[in-house]
């Protein structure tokens, strides 16, 4: 007891929860990918079951995504990004949003803008892994 007492502290420090390489953004395009061609595939299908199946596929990858968003941000992105690329806080929120859109609507430009936000973020989250 009193060796662990008196014994020398050694700080650690880690940028991230793991190992950063369980971190990526392509799992967040992937079910963007996903809801953008679902959204494609209802335009041309007037069928109500494939509608109805086609809607519950497409909130459920929407929502997934968002939760690969979110992960990066909360998980992933620390203070030094977030002061390196002021704008990464709106870029995620306004990511969430337009996955959220994506969800409630069949207009693949929706599904687009997701992805174009997700690849925003890509594209900054690269960045840091380089430094």
């Amino acid at each position: 007891m009193l060796s662990r007492l008196f014994a020398r502290s050694v700080k650690v420090s880690a940028h991230c929860d793991l190992p950063c390489g369980v971190y990526d953004p392509a799992q967040a395009r992937i079910e963007a990918e996903s809801v953008k061609a679902t959204q494609e595939k209802m335009q041309a299908n007037d069928d109500p079951h494939f509608q109805t199946r086609a809607t519950i596929i497409k909130e459920q990858r929407a929502e997934i995504a968002k939760h690969h968003v979110s992960v990066l941000w909360s998980d992933y992105f620390k203070a030094p990004h977030f002061e390196k690329y002021p704008q990464l806080h709106q870029l995620v929120n306004d990511a969430l949003k337009a996955l959220s859109a994506a969800k409630a609507s069949t207009d693949p430009a929706t599904g687009q803008k997701a992805l174009d936000l997700i690849a925003e973020i890509d594209k900054i989250f690269w960045e840091t892994k380089k430094a």
